[in-house]
């Protein structure tokens, strides 16, 4: 079975140094972006030059009609999906709940857990036994994000739920679904939020006292789609310095 991995918002980030890897693993790699084209086509370019292959293709994946093209795309290029990355997330600026208005509530949740929902059915319409799915939820999930990203606390812990719930419904088809939970990793989201530095800032009061690369979060995410984690569904990697 060639393996066909589809990393949601690719272009930058944890999703690109995933997209890479995954790559030089023999994965052919579909790089999704919502509208950074240039970012993506840099990472397909980077991949390629190292003698990987890779397409990059533009779909908000919090869209039905866009996920099911997506998927069909995919196939018509590189064949059906058999490895799924759900990476795609957002947050907004740092906010306590009070001010937090119900568009932005609303906004997280669609783009953080309607996204990994669409990709995971329309994947599983055609993953077979030893195919997998990681998800990226967030050490957000266990610790609330006070004072900061409640609403995308929220919207992670969605993601495990939804994690654990899916795993044991194809577990006997022989998928496996798991997650990864970054903790401070070195990323542009948190300027985002309003914080370039956040990660910078923070990493010192992990107990490892520092932050994370999106490397290191990519290495767990390949184990966990890689045959080496056979054994390994419905579980949680934290990848947070021991926060």
């Amino acid at each position: 079975m060639e393996k066909v991995a589809l990393v949601t918002g690719s272009s930058r980030g944890i999703g690109a140094a995933t997209a890479k890897l995954l790559a030089r693993q023999g994965y052919a790699v579909c790089v999704n972006y919502r509208s950074q084209k240039n970012a993506a086509d840099d990472v397909v370019a980077a991949i390629k030059a190292e003698g990987g292959k890779a397409i990059a293709i533009q779909a908000d994946v919090s869209v039905e009609t866009e996920v099911i093209q997506l998927f069909l795309s995919i196939e018509q290029a590189l064949g059906q999906v058999t490895h799924l990355v759900n990476n795609v997330g957002i947050l907004y600026q740092q906010s306590n709940l009070v001010d937090m208005s119900l568009e932005r509530f609303n906004s997280v949740l669609i783009a953080n857990v309607s996204s990994c929902f669409l990709c995971c059915r329309e994947a599983l319409k055609v993953m077979q036994q030893g195919c997998a799915i990681v998800n990226v939820s967030s050490a957000a999930s266990r610790l609330g994000a006070p004072f900061e990203y409640i609403d995308y606390a929220a919207s992670k812990g969605a993601i495990d739920s939804l994690t654990k719930g899916l795993s044991l419904e194809v577990a006997g088809k022989g998928i496996r679904v798991n997650a990864v939970r970054p903790g401070l990793i070195d990323t542009s989201i948190h300027a985002d939020g309003g914080e370039p530095e956040r990660a910078q800032r923070l990493g010192a009061t992990t107990p490892l006292q520092r932050c994370g690369t999106a490397e290191e979060v990519a290495n767990a995410i390949s184990w966990l789609l890689s045959d080496e984690a056979s054994y390994v569904t419905g579980s949680f990697v934290d990848i947070a310095g021991g926060k």
